[in-house]
């Protein structure tokens, strides 16, 4: 699939989960609003929505209907979100701007931004839990896919890779610490997503372990053009400043290693997510992603 359509198709797949996240949140006159324009003044601020389309496509390609994920695409956006909003307060990266806008504590101060965060966190489950309980997705299916959203969001998973991220600022940190970090911090959502597509397609352990192992390549790979982007892209393009990550006294892989063994290493761990695609059929747009996430400039 070429790069054009590969990026279509991802752009198809975000206003999908953008129509739906309105529908989940809207706007609406209540004494509690405030909570609510926080929350979706993260929530609506734009990104690739590759987390959606993963869970979607993941689905798709086990034989399930994009419709019938919908709803865990949504949770894990809003679970993502709930992340972002944490990792800008003050306490964490305190970072004044998110994806070219004010960060959600500087839009609507930091206890909006707090509780915005933890209505995001709250919600991904209330939001499967009803897609079983209406049938949209077998309830056994969504137990399962609660079940794992937990631990890929918790202490083993995406907060315990920011307990380590937050810990060690300041401190050089061994390779393989900074690549255990990302695998939990960045991996572990990633992981969900394209394992929780197969088990709302209802695919089984072997498709299950495949989709956890390309996950686990794409998130290093990730994360690592991550810090090289932070070191070399351009600042209105990253929505950011660039060089916030050794500001903030970061360690990264990139600074570890240097730019052109990252780069390599991002390659290879591409190369090695693609292979492990091949467990599926028709994966040429997630193949193509997959290459394209590598080469991406934000």
């Amino acid at each position: 699939m070429d790069r054009q359509t590969v990026k279509e198709r991802l752009s198809d797949l975000a206003e999908m989960t953008e129509r739906a996240l309105d529908r989940y949140i809207p706007e609406r006159e209540c004494l509690q609003k405030n909570v609510i324009l926080a929350a979706r003044h993260s929530l609506t601020a734009g990104g690739k929505r590759l987390r959606p389309a993963l869970v979607m496509e993941f689905c798709r390609v086990c034989g399930g209907d994009e419709q019938t994920a919908l709803p865990v695409a949504c949770a894990i956006e809003m679970m993502h979100t709930f992340s972002l909003i944490h990792d800008d307060l003050p306490c964490m990266d305190n970072d004044d701007m998110r994806r070219g806008k004010p960060s959600c504590h500087k839009a609507f101060g930091e206890a909006n931004a707090l509780l915005a965060g933890d209505a995001l966190a709250i919600l991904p489950a209330q939001i499967i839990a009803q897609a079983g309980l209406k049938g949209t997705i077998p309830q056994g299916a969504a137990l399962k896919i609660i079940a794992l959203l937990g631990e890929q969001a918790g202490i083993y998973g995406m907060i315990g890779g920011q307990v380590i991220d937050t810990e060690n600022e300041g401190k050089r940190l061994p390779e393989n610490v900074i690549l255990e970090m990302y695998r939990m911090k960045t991996g572990a959502l990633l992981e969900f997503c394209c394992r929780a597509g197969v088990i709302a397609a209802g695919g089984g352990a072997e498709l299950q372990l495949a989709a956890g192992t390309y996950a686990k390549k794409l998130g290093l790979a990730f994360q690592i053009i991550d810090d090289i982007l932070d070191i070399t892209a351009d600042e209105k393009l990253l929505g950011k400043p660039v060089g916030s990550d050794a500001q903030s006294g970061k360690f990264t892989y990139a600074a570890a290693v240097g730019l052109d063994r990252a780069r390599a290493q991002a390659a290879q761990l591409t190369e090695e997510a693609v292979r492990a695609l091949e467990a599926f059929g028709d994966r040429e747009f997630l193949t193509g992603l997959t290459e394209l996430l590598l080469e991406r400039k934000y």
